[in-house]
């Protein structure tokens, strides 16, 4: 029986729009970034800020001698903000109506701190509310320092909340974390980037 609903963030909670965050770091100066970046699971020097293998000043040092001039914060993360197309009011009404139904609903993301600073404030909503006012427990990839697909992700999760694979689905939009989810026991649901997943997701939970 599902008593836990463990969602990621982009692709399903926020629509992503990758073409945006490439063209806003191209604009920044960052050479072939559409070949830098990745939709799921970031790599170099933007996997190990979401990996939590750098800190945001260790990373923006590296991220100002690739496009060789000084960044500010709010230079960097309104390029990282360049992958949040839209957050949909309805799924943040879903998530409320899954808590209010019993359910745990926790956040399983890889992200990183230019991201939060953004999620973690009252524009998140765009009516004022933070992230974490829609979840009962926030598990983000630089703070865990582990990223999905890796099943140690996944077993952290677990282990933190203490329930049982069989007990959990597993809501992303990235194919390879979900198969990675499924090896655990845990039930998945992949929607595409985008879509509305609001009745949907019923249909797994039975």
């Amino acid at each position: 029986m599902i008593k836990t609903v463990i969602f990621d963030m982009g692709g399903v909670i926020i629509t992503l729009n990758h073409d945006e965050a490439v063209r806003r770091f191209s604009a920044l100066g960052l050479q072939k970034a559409d070949e830098v970046l990745n939709p799921y699971c970031q790599a170099g020097i933007f996997g190990d800020l979401e990996e939590g293998k750098l800190s945001l000043e260790e990373y923006q040092e590296a991220l100002e001698k690739m496009v060789g001039r000084k960044l500010s914060f709010d230079e960097v993360r309104h390029c990282w903000l360049g992958y949040a197309a839209d957050v949909p009011a309805n799924k943040l009404a879903a998530l409320r109506k899954l808590k209010e139904e019993g359910y745990r609903v926790i956040l399983l993301s890889n992200t990183n701190p230019y991201m939060s600073s953004w999620t973690d404030s009252t524009e998140f909503s765009g009516d004022g509310h933070a992230i974490g006012e829609y979840f009962d427990a926030l598990y983000r990839s630089y703070e865990v320092k582990l990223m999905k697909p890796d099943d140690r992700f996944f077993r952290y999760v677990l282990t933190q909340e203490k329930i049982l694979p069989e007990d959990a689905l597993f809501v992303d939009d990235g194919p390879r974390n979900c198969a990675a989810a499924s090896e655990l026991g845990i039930r998945t649901y992949c929607p595409q980037n985008g879509a509305d997943w609001t009745e949907e997701i019923y249909k797994f939970l039975k």
